[in-house]
């Protein structure tokens, strides 16, 4: 799996209180539109977030469920889209001087997607993971200000 990664001022603290937030999901993760439901557990192995996936009036309703959970430091997830597949999801946290080093790797190896070639389904994986990953250090940074994020 190719990874995709950013570097955000944000305290790890904070970059992990965004991806433990189930309802903040939607916020950050590209191609969720809204949380139906979030377990009590999450991010705890085995927890789901119920989500919806498009745009209204077309939604497919499905799940992200958690395969493992290292708090602060990794999160591997299996997010469901029926019935175009299954993805699996890693997002591993590196704490450095200057913030938090956020890693995201990536594929769709279960349903009828896996039938694409993996170096496509990587190229359309990839942009798509770079933008998750930019919504999810906007929210840890919390600026307050637009001129803050001018070159992001």
């Amino acid at each position: 799996m190719i990874t995709v990664s950013r570097q955000t001022s944000a305290e790890l603290e904070s970059v992990w209180a965004v991806m433990a937030d189930g309802w903040s999901y939607a916020a950050w993760v590209v191609g969720s539109s809204r949380i139906r439901a979030v377990e009590r557990s999450w991010p705890a192995e085995g927890a789901r977030i119920h989500h919806s996936v498009g745009a209204w009036p077309i939604l497919l309703h499905d799940e992200t469920v958690v395969v493992h959970c290292d708090p602060g430091h990794l999160l591997r997830l299996r997010a469901k889209t029926r019935p175009i597949g299954e993805a699996v999801v890693e997002i591993e946290l590196h704490r450095r001087a200057a913030g938090v080093l956020i890693e995201m790797r990536e594929d769709a190896p279960l349903g009828p997607v896996r039938f694409v070639p993996k170096p496509l389904r990587q190229a359309a994986i990839t942009p798509r993971n770079a933008e998750t990953l930019r919504r999810l250090a906007l929210l840890a940074e919390r600026n307050t200000s637009p001129e803050d994020t001018a070159t992001l």
